[in-house]
């Protein structure tokens, strides 16, 4: 630093005060860019263990986890849609765990398993039935698309989250009759 010079002095006027301390940059940071759909999971996981619903607890415990995990891939937070993707794999990870446990004998854990569907579900918008997704379909099939690659990638991105893609893929061979 030069003689005579503070450094007081050195900051710059137009510039905030730095935060106190570095818990509180990672704690402005974190509240200030956390997905809604997030901050809703994490409430409602502490309202669970406040409750003392195990499978609840657990439910969401593994989901927020999982969140983390996805977060570390990409390197930064997740939006609601992110956050809802990883909901949406949960879900189906969980369906095709219940009904494997009940080909092998095992309905305890699979009621666990859709007890824990109907947890996650509620994170998720409104679901599509086959009649709403045969609409879609018809009005990107009359907008010329005539392919199963082309209206898939139409299709998809507006029933993401709201229905099961391998449904999708049945209806829309349907459609185009093959």
């Amino acid at each position: 630093m030069a003689p005579g010079l503070s450094r007081d002095l050195d900051r710059h006027p137009h510039l905030p005060d730095p935060p106190a301390s570095p818990r509180t940059i990672h704690t402005y940071r974190r509240t200030s860019l956390m997905s809604q759909l997030k901050q809703q999971i994490q409430s409602d996981l502490a309202e669970a263990r406040k409750a003392r619903d195990k499978t609840r607890t657990e439910c969401l415990s593994m989901t927020l986890s999982e969140v983390r995990n996805r977060e570390i891939e990409i390197g930064g937070e997740l939006d609601d849609d992110g956050v809802q993707q990883v909901v949406t794999k949960a879900v189906k990870q969980r369906r095709d765990s219940a009904s494997q446990m009940r080909d092998g004998g095992r309905e305890e854990l699979a009621e666990k398993e859709e007890r824990e569907v109907e947890i996650l579900e509620a994170y998720l918008p409104a679901q599509l039935d086959d009649d709403e997704v045969r609409a879609i379909i018809r009005g990107i099939v009359e907008a010329g698309a005539d392919q199963i690659g082309p209206l898939m990638g139409q299709l998809m991105p507006k029933i993401r989250g709201r229905f099961d893609g391998k449904r999708a893929q049945a209806l829309v061979r349907e459609a185009l009759g093959s």
